[in-house]
């Protein structure tokens, strides 16, 4: 009877132990797929920030590049960012262009890169960041921030850019903010 006794005691433990084991193990991987997916939207805005700082003058070839657009995608805020700068991804003036892409009922940005010399077909755009709740690019003039500008239109860069990239983490919505200086005809 003892025995029995003490391995009904034994089970007992054993399961609340394996079922802490469990909640725990499930609780960190959770959280690792938080933390991977908020590093990843660092670096994204990171590179994006760093891009903006080279912001090259147009050249009368090719014409003035930047333009920001202000969208709407799933009701969501889904701004359009093109420019003409350098990247650490790949050498030489590019025209790079960030934007959002819906599939499947989600927001997906991307980005696209071509040379700004070459006359061939656009690239295909490079998913950066799945399921976004947002993605808003503004840029600063004066006193004002603006969620749409046209280089060609306004015939000058503006002062500074200003990016929000929100994204949901286990039923929190988290905006990351980045702002940028083009550095364009600035002093060192």
């Amino acid at each position: 009877m003892e025995v029995l006794l003490a391995f009904a005691l034994l089970s007992v433990v054993l399961g609340a132990i394996y079922s802490t084991f469990f909640l725990s193990h499930k609780a960190m991987e959770g959280m690792d797929e938080s933390l991977v997916r908020l590093q990843e939207c660092r670096m994204v805005m990171e590179r994006m920030g760093r891009e903006v700082e080279s912001l090259s003058y147009p050249e009368k070839n090719i014409g003035p590049v930047f333009k920001v657009e202000d969208r709407d995608s799933l009701g969501k805020q889904a701004s359009r960012f093109s420019f003409q700068g350098f990247s650490p991804l790949r050498p030489g003036l590019l025209a790079i262009s960030y934007y959002v892409e819906e599939r499947e009922g989600k927001l997906i940005l991307c980005k696209r890169m071509n040379s700004s010399y070459r006359t061939s077909p656009e690239e295909q755009g490079v998913e950066l960041v799945e399921g976004l709740e947002g993605f808003l690019v503004e840029v600063r003039d004066g006193d004002r921030w603006l969620k749409t500008w046209d280089l060609s239109d306004t015939k000058k860069t503006p002062e500074e850019v200003k990016i929000t990239l929100t994204v949901r983490l286990k039923e929190r919505q988290i905006s990351l903010l980045a702002t940028a200086r083009p550095q364009i005809g600035r002093k060192v």
